[in-house]
């Protein structure tokens, strides 16, 4: 991975400069942007929300990680849409129009126990400063991740570091148990010691069979919301789920709420709004999409 030495640039640069860049899986990036301000203030389960353009749309991403030090945030993403894609072909020393954060609130971090954390896909670098947080707060700490393929795993060398027990599940069995994270979930739960708390960050889905998993053996499951988030500051009303009955809006109230009380169904149907939408976009970028 190439890097721009900060001492090289100017820190308070106007605008977010990327310092690093590597691709870390297919048409998965990860990106690390000079941004002093919000790295001083970042905490696990924060994100950002940034603009790759002066007229392009405005998306959230977590923060995987942060050097106070080099004044840095890190973040990793997949290109699926537009706005991904045009992020991905940034390289180091171009700048991101506007970066803002750290927005959301942060992970409750304390002394549970016996924690399980779960990541799917990329969301595996999103468990990741909740893991390495949680184990300095004296939890023992079995970290999950799982994606389709090997080649889609991420973090694996980081998470395993600060984790207590490792588990990797791909549901082709390229690499580790053969079947999903719910798979393995399970496993814990039936052939574990009692487990205290349950963290789940991925794709919609997963988090909500995860949490479909936990929810007959009374295990308190925190899932990170993903709707469709617009200004991150509580004021568009975009990003509004429905927990325990009531409206939430995950940009002010979350991102992490009690997953046995989350309206998935709902969530499904908002995530869905607008796909037509970003297939027509992303197909004035790449030509017509097969999906």
């Amino acid at each position: 991975m190439k890097s721009i030495s900060c001492a090289k640039t100017n820190i308070y640069n106007r605008l977010p400069l990327i310092i690093a860049k590597k691709e870390i899986g297919p048409k998965i990036k990860l990106i690390k942007v000079l941004s002093p301000l919000i790295s001083a203030k970042s905490k696990p389960g924060h994100f950002v929300i940034l603009r790759v353009t002066k007229h392009g749309e405005r998306i959230p991403l977590t923060i995987a990680d942060n050097d106070v030090d080099k004044g840095s945030i890190t973040m990793v993403f997949l290109e699926i849409g537009k706005t991904t894609t045009d992020l991905g072909k940034l390289d180091e020393g171009e700048n991101i129009v506007d970066l803002v954060g750290p927005l959301g609130n942060s992970a409750d971090i304390q002394n549970f126990g016996r924690t399980v954390l779960v990541g799917g896909g990329v969301g595996a670098a999103a468990i990741y400063p909740e893991a390495k947080a949680l184990k300095n707060a004296g939890n023992y700490v079995i970290s999950v991740i799982g994606a389709r393929d090997r080649n889609l795993l991420v973090f694996e060398d980081e998470i395993r570091k600060v984790s207590d027990e490792f588990y990797i599940s791909t549901d082709n069995g390229s690499k580790g148990q053969k079947g999903f994270v719910t798979d393995v979930v399970k496993d814990l739960i039936e052939n574990h010691k009692p487990i205290n708390r349950v963290i789940a960050i991925g794709p919609t889905i997963m988090m909500k069979a995860v949490s479909d998993t936990t929810k007959p053996h009374n295990i308190e499951t925190i899932v990170s919301l993903n709707p469709i988030m617009v200004d991150g500051t509580g004021m568009c009303g975009s990003c509004r789920v429905s927990v325990g009955g009531e409206t939430k809006f995950a940009c002010v109230d979350g991102p992490e709420f009690n997953a046995h009380k989350v309206d998935f169904n709902l969530l499904f149907s908002r995530l869905k709004m607008y796909r037509n939408k970003e297939l027509m976009s992303l197909e004035h970028v790449n030509g017509p999409c097969l999906t």
